[in-house]
């Protein structure tokens, strides 16, 4: 493979789309760099578990039949994806990371991936995941776990463990992945790419086999911040079989932000919410070379949260939720599962009212934060990434899991030592945030292409 070959695959999707504007590029060549990336890869990887090579080269051709005749073209027109196997892709299987799930082919695609499609987009295949989308490491006891990109002995991270390292590894232009309580952040940050969750109901999640409806979303993993806002502009609309899409009156509000004006607010607390001394020390150094920038600093404690207490009170319904599915699709389920399962089913309805009305009151505690500062900032992670394999920390999740319970949009860049910065704005921010990240993302030596 050729230094000008591996730049290419880890180049930015919109470089690439500018290369395919001036004819210096084909979107065969450009699909068959990567498959061939993924063939000569994935087996140690494990990031794609299905790929669909015949799909993608007939995608990329009649792109490429498109340019050559002169005729619309998409925003995406010729760019390969990744997409996490939880969504609906027509023609190809829909685990969700379920064994008894891994033959059930798609009869039709995903709201978002259709929109991704009707944009002239290439989907690869379907990316590895933790079993049932329960993890946040990219464990799998049967499908095999998911090891970090620069170091096969760490994890990369989970649920959307291989759409990260797709992206990271060069396997992909960019990725799509959901977000639960941080299923597409946690892998951003281990990884060192970037992840977005946006506002809940902001992209269709028709189509996509749930974990928890109520904290949902589809999120894209890219290595650039503009592409991050190209794939939220492309999947971003109302889809009316979404019962929490967004039918909104105005668009999302515009990047407008004054750098220096911003109330911003930074995690006071950080250590003892669990954040390890190196993840400390990060993100006290990227808030200090951000200086100025970010206006009017407060800072807020998020222990009253009690965030460890709530994200155990969405993981019960995630539970709940999964063992509600009929009992073929469980079918060869680990111990570790299996016994999630159990708990849940012990559990009775008002266990899981309860859980529902702790949800409710994080929604009114981060409204009522959202009213004194515009922006938040916070760790992604608590800790560096685990050994592969080992067992699972128990608060990987709970930095992330603030933006999550309240259906907040938020962004992660990638710091040193494979941890993440986490912004966090009120619902419909989502372009606010990602302009606030290529300011700090400069600041930071953040480069893109």
């Amino acid at each position: 493979m050729s230094d000008a070959t591996s730049a290419l695959r880890n180049s930015s999707m919109c470089r690439q789309l500018s290369l395919l504007a001036r004819g210096e590029l084909s979107a065969r060549a450009l699909t068959e760099s990567y498959l061939g990336a993924i063939e000569r890869e994935n087996p140690e990887r494990n990031a794609f578990w299905v790929i669909d090579q015949e799909g993608a080269l007939a995608a990329a051709d009649a792109a490429d039949l498109r340019r050559a005749r002169g005729e619309p073209l998409g925003r995406l027109d010729g760019i390969p994806l990744a997409v996490k196997d939880n969504f609906d892709v027509k023609g190809l299987p829909t685990s969700g990371g379920l064994v008894g799930r891994r033959q059930m082919v798609a009869e039709q695609d995903a709201h978002c991936i259709a929109r991704l499609r009707g944009a002239g987009a290439v989907i690869l295949g379907k990316t590895s995941l933790d079993e049932a989308m329960l993890g946040t490491t990219g464990a799998h006891p049967t499908f095999g776990h998911v090891p970090h990109p620069l170091d096969a002995g760490l994890a990369a991270g989970g649920s959307s463990a291989g759409s990260a390292v797709a992206v990271a590894a060069g396997l992909a232009s960019a990725a799509i992945g959901t977000d639960t309580l941080g299923s597409v952040r946690i892998p951003a940050a281990f990884c060192g790419v970037y992840g977005l969750r946006p506002t809940q109901g902001e992209i269709s999640c028709a189509g996509v086999l749930p974990a928890l409806p109520r904290l949902d979303v589809v999120g894209p993993l890219a290595r650039s911040l503009d592409d991050l806002t190209l794939l939220l502009q492309v999947m971003s609309g109302y889809d009316n079989n979404d019962p929490r899409s967004r039918r909104r009156r105005v668009p999302l509000a515009l990047p407008d932000w004054e750098p220096g004006s911003l109330r911003c607010g930074v995690i006071a607390d950080p250590a003892d919410l669990g954040a390890e001394p190196e993840v400390v020390a990060a993100f006290d150094k990227a808030i200090e070379e951000c200086g100025r920038l970010l206006g009017k600093i407060s800072s807020v404690p998020l222990a009253g949260f009690e965030l460890p207490r709530l994200r155990r009170a969405a993981f019960l319904m995630m539970e709940a939720g999964l063992a509600s599915l009929p009992a073929a699709e469980l079918e060869g389920a680990s111990a570790r599962l299996q016994s999630m399962l159990d708990f849940a089913r012990c559990r009775t309805a008002v266990h899981y009212a309860h859980a529902d009305r702790a949800l409710d009151s994080a929604v009114i505690a981060t409204r009522r934060l959202f009213e004194q500062v515009d922006v938040l900032l916070l760790p992604t992670v608590p800790q560096p990434p685990p050994p592969l394999g080992a067992e699972e920390p128990s608060h990987l999740a709970d930095f992330c899991s603030f933006a999550s319970l309240a259906g907040c949009p938020a962004l992660s860049l990638p710091l040193p030592g494979q941890l993440g910065l986490s912004l966090v704005g009120p619902r419909g921010s989502d372009l606010r945030l990602l302009e606030l990240g290529e300011v700090i993302a400069a600041l930071l030596g953040n480069e893109q292409e």
